[in-house]
Order: C-alpha cells, then structure tokens, then sequence
C-alpha cells in the first residue's frame, strides 16, 4: 500500500512508544482518558435534568430574596436597648 500503515509498523510504532513511556504510564493515561469520557457522557445526559432544577432553584431564590432582604434591614435596626 502506498502511504498507508501496515501491521508491522504499527506493532513497532507500539513497541517504541511502551519503551519511552513504560506501561504503568500508559495504563494510568488510559484509565484517566476512559474515566473522562464517561464523566463527559454522563454529563451530557445529565444536562437536560440539571436546566431544570437549576430555573426552579432561581426561581425559588428570586421568591424568597425580598423576604431575606426584609429581614436583613429589621437586623440592621437599632433597638431602644442599642442607643
């Protein structure tokens, strides 16, 4: 085949690249790349979910922040016994 790759060169290719980087490297690479794609996948079909619960939660926050504000500036007050 002309430009193409045949098996031999790709056992060498294999061969060079475990003698430079050695095996326990590899096998950590690999587990680290397996466990990012997964974390990935899951996270893409978590995403739709995730939208919304996070607009309920904004919404529940922007309902109750007036409250929260109202008891902020009633704890601000000085009382009659602060003065």
């Amino acid at each position: 085949m002309l430009g193409g790759i045949s098996a031999w060169q790709l056992l060498i290719l294999l061969l060079i690249v475990v003698v430079v980087f050695g095996t326990k490297r590899l096998r950590n690479v690999g587990s680290d790349l397996g466990g990012a794609i997964k974390g990935f996948r899951k996270g893409m079909e978590d995403e739709p979910e995730d939208k919304d619960k996070e607009q309920i939660t904004t919404a529940e926050k922007s309902a109750s922040e007036p409250e929260k504000q109202k008891e902020n500036a009633a704890a601000s007050r000085p009382t009659d016994s602060d003065v």
